[in-house]
């Protein structure tokens, strides 16, 4: 807190300004320089925010991150901007002109919330990410829709806002927590503060929490962005039981409809690949349907199909060979055809990626994807290119 009190003072923000592209190669130089006219506490805080602000880019983006204060944990558990903007969205087309965030962190969500005209109460008991949050708020002239509030959320009145958004902290101090009842605050609790709210409410949790855990009556949402998995709400107020994976940006989603599992059948002419979010969503099958096709093995999320069917929830690749494992044979076929960028994909192996680029020591012009798999049950390996569409 200290730290942002003296980075928010006119000489705090003009020395932010001057450190702000620093090279982490350069920091010792720049800070003795520094040291020479400024007190030390305050070049090393801005040194330290210069690099959380250069690590937050690639989730606010350069213009935001520019101008908010981080802390570290913040920067490496915030949502990023894009998803938060979307959940933001969703509420607003729920008729939600008001939320409860609780566990806002740095204030990342509220800050989405505020930008799509929604009034927010940001909750928080960690001090520091209640000084960044509100700090955040003025920042980004926020302010005025962001109220910021240090307090136990299990301890707040929420009964005022139409919403509750509740993102509980799923990390300890031996890393990640899986158990949502090991979440602070646990999920059962965020569920009771849900089952509350008089219009809407959203849990964020993590992308692989179990299916079965997901509580009655509510809507389990999985949500990629550029490709990779960021999280998975569940919703109370819209669609009781759906499933849904979102893909962003779009957005695009695809919702089940409780279409039984592929069968199991010879490799085809194309191979498709699933989002990840389809994946965790449970929802191969409604992309198995679209595109003609079914599935490699039982256990692994791998579409084959003969026919090509461009799909946003898939990417598609054209197989040219289908082996069974072995490295030999691969460096043969890779050195026979001239390949030297391979990219190796794997489901169900449990071959490294790097190690087998190593061993086969690919050379030449050319460029393949192999997926590294099973095919009925026997390890194989599928050679190929993506479509491009």
């Amino acid at each position: 807190m200290n730290d942002l009190d003296a980075l928010r003072t006119p000489a705090g923000r003009a020395l932010l300004d001057e450190v702000r592209s620093t090279d982490p190669a350069q920091e010792l130089a720049v800070a003795t320089r520094l040291r020479r006219t400024h007190p030390a506490e305050l070049v090393s805080a801005a040194l330290g925010q210069a690099r959380l602000r250069q690590r937050a880019v690639a989730k606010f983006g350069a213009e935001d991150a520019g101008r908010m204060f981080f802390t570290p944990n913040g920067v490496e558990q915030s949502t990023r901007a894009r998803v938060a903007a979307y959940r933001a969205r969703r509420f607003t087309e729920l008729g939600v002109a008001s939320v409860a965030d609780l566990c806002c962190g740095i204030g990342g969500d509220a800050i989405a919330l505020a930008r799509a005209g929604i009034r927010v109460l940001a909750v928080d008991r960690d001090p520091a990410a209640v000084a960044a949050a509100r700090a955040n708020a003025e920042a980004l002239e926020l302010d005025g829709l962001i109220e910021v509030r240090q307090a136990d959320v299990t301890e707040v009145d929420t009964g005022g806002y139409d919403a509750v958004f509740v993102d509980p902290a799923r990390r300890g101090g031996r890393g990640r927590v899986f158990d949502p009842e090991a979440y602070s605050p646990p999920l059962s609790w965020a569920v009771r503060a849900a089952r509350t709210a008089s219009r809407a409410a959203a849990l964020k949790v993590a992308p692989g929490i179990p299916h079965e855990v997901v509580p009655d009556g509510a809507e389990a949402e999985w949500i990629s962005d550029g490709g990779d998995v960021k999280e998975a709400v569940l919703w109370f107020g819209t669609e009781p039981g759906a499933v849904r994976a979102t893909l962003l940006p779009g957005p695009r989603t695809l919702l089940s409809r409780g279409l039984p599992d592929p069968e199991v059948r010879a490799p085809g002419r194309y191979l498709y690949e699933p989002d990840g979010a389809v994946v965790r969503a449970h929802l191969v099958a409604e992309v198995a349907d679209r595109v003609g096709g079914g599935l490699l093995d039982a256990t692994i999320a791998y579409v084959t199909s003969d026919d090509l069917r461009p799909d946003p929830y898939a990417t598609a690749y054209e197989i040219t060979d289908v082996l069974p494992f072995g490295v030999k044979k691969l460096k043969a076929l890779l050195r026979k055809r001239e390949v030297g960028v391979l990219t190796v994909k794997k489901r169900g192996s449990a071959v490294e990626p790097e190690e087998l680029r190593r061993k086969v020591k690919p050379q030449g012009p050319h460029s393949a994807t192999v997926f590294l798999t099973r095919v009925a049950g026997a390890p194989s390996m599928l050679i190929g290119r993506p479509t491009g569409v």
